[in-house]
């Protein structure tokens, strides 16, 4: 019987198991006569195995294999999904990885350029204090002489007011 009614069914096997489990569904009905009447000798109530109940059985069979292999295809899709997904990020790792080592080959490159160029400002700006020094000195030096000069004006102004009285008296006698 169940010989009949599994072999149309789709199991995702061999045939060898196929007819394994055909052979195990008999063997479990067998298995359930004999525990009947166990039960009938132990507690003295009738059960029986019908074609029926056989049926069902095999029905169920069929129900939970066909709701596991849907779990099992849905699991099995999500792994591919999973796997497809790694296998993209692999593709995407290798390929900033290359990117990586010419940007950090271009970043090498870029700094020894920008050690050369700090060096020339440090050398520059080095340069630019002494000659700010040296203008310093000169600036000094000349500021020295204004306030010398500044000094001789105001002394040379004071001799000319003193002396300007004279000067008028002089003035007004010529002429």
């Amino acid at each position: 019987v169940a010989q009949h009614f599994l072999a149309s069914y789709h199991i995702e096997c061999t045939d060898e198991v196929k007819q394994s489990v055909v052979s195990s569904m008999g063997t479990i009905q067998d298995i359930v006569a004999e525990k009947c009447i166990e039960y009938f000798e132990r507690y003295r109530r009738r059960t029986f195995v019908t074609p029926t109940s056989y049926l069902y059985f095999i029905g169920g069979y069929k129900a939970i294999y066909k709701e596991k292999f849907a779990s099992v295809g849905c699991l099995s899709e999500r792994m591919r999904t999973g796997l497809a997904k790694l296998m993209e990020a692999e593709v995407s790792v290798n390929q900033l990885s290359e990117e990586l080592v010419m940007k950090e080959k271009d970043l090498a490159v870029a700094s020894k350029k920008a050690d050369e160029v700090l060096l020339e400002v440090t050398m520059k700006a080095h340069a630019a204090e002494k000659v700010k020094m040296q203008v310093q000195k000169v600036k000094d030096k000349a500021q020295a002489i204004v306030d010398d000069i500044a000094i001789d004006k105001a002394a040379a102004e004071e001799k000319l007011e003193a002396a300007r009285p004279a000067l008028e008296e002089a003035e007004a006698a010529l002429q």
